[in-house]
């Protein structure tokens, strides 16, 4: 006759299959509930990135119509015109708040989460690196500027001599098959050995325009002043750009006039009072999403076309546009 087993032998197996069974569904239960939170959370950042897509598309179009009805009001441009004060971060509802009937719609709840920010900042106040070779050939008035923005900032004037020649051997007609690519943004100057220090300090100083351009002495800083006018003095730009601050100047005449001695140094061909490239920078933060959009445009009497556009994702404080060019 067949022995039986014991009672505890038999409740301590069942025990056990129950247990199995709640681990194994516990862990289904887990993987199913984590695939949802996957799905969502994509789902979530795809909205997100089409709705920054169009707003970055709306605020493009905004600048650009910024850009064009201040071409009409004259040649000249400065830092007292519309297009040079920054938006703050604001909250998207505000903007909305202020269209005609000044009444929000049903997406309020999305615009109290949505902040937006951007600003215009003028090319052609800064040295712009397209001008420094013509032809295959370094020219001597632009590698001066540079030698006395290097000087004024205090960097090393070996670093500028050594990625100028490598500038020179990628800028050739025909470069030799080891020459560096030819930068095209400011930040790929690290390509040529530019430090990551020296880079930053002189990023709001530089430019990399697709053509040659004059320096726009109504909007240059007091360093791009300096180092484009080869016969004044750093005091001496300084005080020119407070004097300019106040009262812009119309014309070169007006500025060769204000200059007196130092006006030998103002050339038609190398300065100018407008400006026709500017770069156009929109920040927009939802939920965990930030996305900054920086593009260059060219403007060329009330037509405005953009030249090259880039966007990225940004880990950055609420206000603050962080990229190279825009130190927060």
């Amino acid at each position: 006759m067949r022995q039986l087993r014991p009672l505890h032998t038999t409740q301590g197996a069942a025990l056990l299959m129950a247990l199995l069974t709640m681990a194994l569904v516990a862990v289904l239960a887990s993987a199913a509930l984590w695939q949802q939170w996957r799905t969502l959370a994509v789902e979530s950042a795809e909205r997100d990135a089409q709705q920054a897509h169009w707003l970055l598309a709306g605020a493009n179009d905004w600048a650009r119509l910024v850009l064009r009805e201040d071409s009409r009001t004259g040649s000249a441009d400065h830092l007292a015109e519309p297009w040079a004060t920054p938006l703050r971060e604001a909250r998207l509802s505000d903007f909305l708040a202020a269209a005609p009937g000044g009444s929000l719609t049903v997406t309020d709840g999305l615009a109290q989460q949505v902040f937006l920010s951007g600003r215009i900042t003028d090319m052609q106040s800064r040295l712009n690196l397209g001008n420094l070779m013509v032809q295959g050939q370094l020219q001597t008035a632009e590698m001066k500027s540079l030698e006395r923005l290097y000087q004024v900032l205090g960097l090393p004037l070996a670093e500028l001599l050594a990625w100028t020649a490598a500038w020179q051997a990628a800028a050739q007609v025909s470069p030799a098959p080891q020459a560096p690519l030819l930068p095209q943004h400011l930040e790929q100057l690290a390509w040529l050995g530019v430090s990551p220090a020296s880079l930053a300090r002189l990023a709001p100083h530089l430019a990399i325009l697709p053509n040659g351009s004059t320096v726009n002495l109504n909007t240059a800083s007091a360093e791009v002043l300096y180092a484009s006018v080869h016969s004044l003095n750093i005091a001496r730009a300084q005080s020119l750009v407070k004097e300019r601050n106040q009262q812009p100047w119309d014309n070169l005449s007006d500025l060769r006039s204000r200059l007196g001695a130092d006006a030998a140094s103002v050339s038609d061909s190398r300065h100018g009072l407008g400006s026709r490239y500017f770069e156009v920078v929109g920040q927009i933060r939802q939920s965990q999403t930030t996305v900054l959009e920086r593009s260059l445009m060219v403007r060329d009497g009330l037509q405005t076309k953009v030249v090259w556009r880039e966007r990225r994702a940004l880990q950055s404080e609420p206000g603050c546009l962080s990229t190279i060019e825009l130190p927060c």
